[in-house]
Order: C-alpha cells, then structure tokens, then sequence
C-alpha cells in the first residue's frame, strides 16, 4: 500500500516545474492528482509543457491524475475546479500552491526600468492566487479536520533574487503561512511553506539559454520539492510542522528522503529563523 493511497491532491502550476515535478511525486506515493495549470497547447506559450503531458507521464508511472484547465486569476475557474474535485473525489486531501508567471520576464531589470504591470502579472497568480485556493482548500479541509497545503515559495522572501516585486510576492506568500496555521491550530489541518534552492526547470532553463548566470552546482531537479511534500502528507505528526517554513533540503533531512537522481542537493539547510 503507498502512503497516500486513497488520497486526492491538487496541484497548482503543475504543467512544468516545481508543479509537475509535485504531481508527479504525489502520485507516485498513491494519491490521485488533479493537474491544474492554463497550459493546455504544446507551443502556446514561451516555456514547453502542458497539463496534458503531466497527466501522460503520470499514468505512464502508473499514478492515476486528471488534467482541468485553470486560470488562477479567474476566481469563478478557480472556485469550478474546486467544485470539479468535489463531485469527483468528495474529498481534498493535499493543495500544492505552484503556480507562478515566468519570473524570466523580470530577469535583470531594476524597478524604475520595468512597468508597473509586472508587479501584476508576478503576483496575481503567485500571490493572490495562494490566497483563494487556500481558503477554498481550508473550506474542505476544516470540517474534515485533517489536510495539507504546501506552499511553493522561496528564498527571495527573504533576499534579493531577480526583481522587486518577485520578493515582495513570496514574501506575502510566508506571511500567508504563518497567519493561517495560526488559524489551522487545533483544526488537524496544516500549512507550510517551502524554500527550494536553484531548480532545474524549463524556466531556469531558458534563463541560462539566455546567457544569465544562475549557482546550479548543487541544483535539484523539479521533483525533489515534490519528495518533501509527499513525505509531509504522509507524516501522522505533521500539525507539529503547520505555519512554518522549511527548506527543500531541511525536508531531505527530516524524512531521509534523495533527489530523483540519487542525490542530495546542497541548498542551505540552516533553519529558518
């Protein structure tokens, strides 16, 4: 028996990245995967991947997941997809928060050298987006009383990394955790949320073609964040971890757990304060 066997997990952001690399691993620990994203046409947008290719790769492992379409700053999508997992699953039991717009768009760019727009287009989704699918998930999880959210979020809460307003997002994205496991305590429902080191997705991946230079000596691939919160929903003493903030590798060393390649990151492993 897997350890989530039974179990349903939607996952934000997961045509590509930190999201795919999630589905992917949560699936594999049992559970079945709602993959949510806007990406629906290979070649639609500047970065490869859709819902479509998650769920095939999924299923070609053996997991069992359903691709939905989803614009996250469309709350009525947002509030359909939520009632989509109802009347298929009757129960939510993991919310990956993923989704982002490419932070490649701001890459080098200093604030008075970029339109007001872009801090829009960073936090509608990455930030705001957070927001809305954490309190639909919290309006399943509550009267349940058990539940994981799993925030994607990143070292640029804390310093400087890309643009102003890429910060400022994951920054809000802590808070976010923090004041809801405040709100969590003693409902059997937690939140977290989680600081990957440099990963290697598509859009790292673009960044580097671009000829910037990113520290990928130690990177992880996109799913060992995925490792951390499949491990996380399996945990029977997870409420002890609810509000806080864990690196990608604190998790690796909590649960014992490698990358998909065997091995193990060098992100920082020093707790959060």
């Amino acid at each position: 028996m897997k350890p989530l066997q039974g179990q349903t997990a939607l996952v934000t952001g997961a045509s590509r990245g930190i999201g795919k690399g999630a589905a992917l691993e949560l699936a594999a620990a049992g559970a079945h995967v709602f993959v949510t994203a806007r990406s629906v046409q290979e070649g639609a947008g500047p970065l490869p991947g859709t819902i479509g290719q998650t769920v095939a790769e999924i299923e070609a492992e053996g997991g069992s997941a359903l691709a939905v379409a989803c614009d996250l700053s469309d709350d009525a999508q947002v509030e359909a997809l939520f009632e989509r997992v109802d009347a298929e699953s009757g129960r939510l039991d993991v919310l990956v928060n993923s989704a982002f717009v490419d932070p490649g768009i701001v890459a080098g760019k200093k604030i008075w050298e970029s339109p007001v727009g872009w801090y829009d287009e960073l936090n509608d989704v990455g930030t705001r987006g957070v927001y809305v699918a954490s309190r639909l998930a919290a309006m399943r999880m509550v009267p349940a009383e058990r539940g994981l959210i799993a925030n994607v979020s990143s070292l640029g809460a804390e310093y400087y990394y890309q643009h102003v307003a890429y910060g400022m997002g994951k920054a809000a994205v802590d808070k976010l955790t923090r004041d809801i496991g405040r709100e969590f305590r003693k409902t059997g429902v937690s939140i977290v949320s989680i600081w990957p080191y440099m990963v290697r997705t598509e859009a790292v991946q673009a960044l580097l073609d671009k000829g910037i230079d990113l520290p990928m000596d130690g990177a992880e691939t996109q799913r060992f964040v995925g490792r951390g919160v499949a491990a996380l929903a399996a945990d029977a003493e997870r409420v002890e971890k609810n509000g806080k903030i864990f690196t990608s590798r604190q998790l690796a060393d909590l649960y014992g757990f490698r990358d998909s390649d065997g091995e193990l990151p060098t992100g920082s492993t020093e707790p959060r304060r």
